[in-house]
């Protein structure tokens, strides 16, 4: 089992659907344990999707605000995972002088999908769930159940 990281950024496109996700799974998974923070390569604005398929497993995103890099009121992180390739392009420029493990997890953009609401909702909910694997992967939970 891997030593849990001090911190962790989670970074996408507009920080309002891939890194609140991620990062609201990995504060439930470790609570006060590490601290996690979201950054976009732009602000945008909330998705209330991400709110809605959160919702449906208990975890609560409420408060989260947009930022880009350069809002971040911290900059040092031991890891950073980007959630697409602008982000990741992003995150490697602006820790460049940081000594940071940079980890690209390619990610879908449930924004993308189109159909009904309830099809648009089960692409959150797979982003959702490919994002709680793999978190729970990379930072495995003591005494939490496996997703």
């Amino acid at each position: 089992m891997r030593d849990l990281p001090g911190s962790v950024l989670f970074a996408c496109n507009m920080n309002a659907i891939r890194s609140p996700m991620a990062a609201a799974i990995l504060r439930y998974f470790h609570h006060r344990r590490i601290y996690v923070d979201s950054v976009g390569v732009r602000a945008g604005v909330p998705d209330p999707f991400v709110s809605e398929v959160l919702d449906e497993i208990g975890i609560d995103l409420k408060g989260h605000v947009t930022q880009d890099f350069d809002q971040l009121m911290d900059d040092y992180f031991d890891v950073v995972i980007s959630l697409s390739p602008q982000a990741q392009h992003k995150a490697v420029e602006f820790m460049r002088d940081a000594a940071v493990e940079v980890e690209l997890w390619h990610m879908p953009d449930p924004s993308l999908a189109s159909g009904s609401r309830s099809q648009r909702l089960d692409a959150y909910r797979d982003l959702r769930d490919r994002l709680m694997e793999a978190i729970y992967r990379r930072f495995p939970p003591e005494g939490s159940p496996a997703p």
